[in-house]
């Protein structure tokens, strides 16, 4: 059962008849939903805008929810998500051209209530979302476009013009969750301090879908049941800078890349030439052997982290989810929908608490910023803003996927009759050799012990 509805806040909000809607909200992906959900549990009028002709007709996906915000969200999610396998399998993988070096981690745990991270398909898992917020009165408007801001009083943000004859929608809040590239963020001059270009806070992720029968998966990852598995990939594209990544659905698997667009333009080489790479390692290669292609897609992810993100709130608008950054690339977390339902959560409360005050001015909604702060969004990203750079530096790339992978095949070579070597003595043949300096090596550490220590 949905929480019980907070009337109050509706109730101020109706005392504004000039207005078509309480609450717009731009985007019905998991921010946009979620937003949606928590501002009409609130009692308000809400419109959820969505381009394509359905919650879903989009979007391509290329990773894992995770579900404990939906514990808050939707009690006992886990019986009603459209899942496709819970993954109770995750590993790490580090390869060069013809090494690799897994870390492999399982456990039962995940593979029952409450759940860790579950594999989805967003065409079914944005339909559910929207149908919840639909469930608790909002108005869903499909295939329909926001093309721009209305103007109130002062500048102030007071609604959406759309692409429909006569279809502008007054509001006294927009919440922007319009993916990546956000026109409406930018419009309403919120990334207007954000340093740099957003080339460089953006990378591009290609995935193929790759059937394969449902007990050729269950063999050759090791699980059976509604188990899977979701192996991240560092190493895999060369000299562009990014990584990679292949999880298992019930009856295909899903193997992509995540690049570096100024890497990849600097490259000159095409993303799906890295693809093919990563597909044909000798590591992965058997993993897939026999698969029938059943879709290719693309889509830019915003992965600068904290310092790419823009103002949260602005005079009548919220922005959420990849309009706001807050895709989480972190090396061995690349996360991105547990974010975007956390923000559309706090922002559909934020937005109902700012009605119901009275004041959607950016100091009326700036209460929404503290409550990201206090929560999981802001906390990881700003913990971890440094880990971008990190990542996607050379050492971390090339240099170390090497090394490691040397020194694994150092320590367990038998080069008999010469006695083993020690690890101090791989390891430091192995910098030599990959030209690492302890310089670099101490810069890294610290780097990462500030960030994930």
């Amino acid at each position: 059962m949905p929480p019980e509805r907070h009337t109050e806040a509706g109730t101020a909000a109706r005392a504004d008849e000039g207005t078509d809607f309480d609450v717009v909200v731009v985007g019905a992906g998991p921010a946009g939903s979620a937003a949606a959900l928590e501002a009409a549990r609130a009692g308000l009028r809400v419109a959820l805008l969505e381009r394509g002709p359905y919650p879903g007709a989009k979007n391509v996906y290329g990773g894992v929810v995770y579900g404990r915000i939906l514990d808050e969200l939707v009690p006992d999610w886990w019986e009603h998500m459209p899942v496709q396998r819970w993954v109770t399998r995750r590993s790490t993988m580090v390869l060069t051209g013809h090494q690799a070096l897994t870390v492999d981690f399982r456990t039962e745990d995940w593979g029952r209530p409450p759940y860790n991270g579950a594999t989805a398909f967003r065409s079914e898992l944005d339909g559910w979302l929207a149908s919840l917020a639909e469930e608790a009165g909002a108005v869903l408007v499909p295939a329909t476009t926001a093309t721009g801001l209305l103007r109130g009083p002062g500048g102030r943000v007071a609604g959406v013009r759309t692409d429909r004859p006569d279809g502008d929608l007054t509001a006294r809040v927009v919440i922007a969750c319009d993916g990546v590239n956000s026109f409406l963020a930018k419009e309403a001059g919120l990334f207007a301090k954000v340093p740099g270009r957003q080339s460089e806070h953006t990378s591009l992720g290609v995935k193929e879908t790759l059937a394969l029968p449902r007990e050729v998966i269950e063999e050759r990852f090791g699980v059976s049941g509604r188990h899977g598995q979701d192996i991240e990939i560092l190493g895999c594209t060369g000299s562009v800078p990014g990584g990679g990544f292949l999880y298992t659905n019930l009856d295909s698997v899903s193997v992509g890349v995540v690049l570096s667009l100024t890497g990849l333009a600097a490259s000159g080489r095409r993303p799906e030439e890295v693809l093919a790479g990563l597909k044909s390692h000798p590591a992965v290669a058997p993993l897939l052997r026999g698969a029938e292609l059943k879709e290719y897609s693309a889509h830019l992810i915003p992965e600068g982290g904290y310092d790419s993100m823009p103002e949260p709130a602005g005079d009548g608008i919220l922005v959420a989810g990849d309009a706001a950054a807050m895709c989480l690339a972190a090396g061995v977390w690349l996360e991105g929908v547990n974010y975007a339902l956390g923000a559309g959560m706090h922002a559909g409360r934020a937005a109902a608490a700012a009605i119901a005050a009275g004041d959607t001015s950016r100091a009326g909604l700036a209460g929404y910023r503290g409550r990201l702060e206090k929560s999981f969004v802001l906390a990881d990203h700003r913990r971890l803003r440094r880990v971008p750079g990190l990542v996607f530096s050379e050492r971390m790339q090339q240099t170390y996927p090497g090394l490691l992978c040397d020194v694994a095949q150092g320590f367990f070579t038998v080069d008999n009759p010469r006695p083993k070597p020690g690890l101090r003595r791989l390891l430091t043949g192995a910098a030599r050799r990959r030209g690492l300096r302890l310089r670099h090596v101490l810069s890294d550490a610290f780097t990462g012990t500030r960030s994930f220590g």
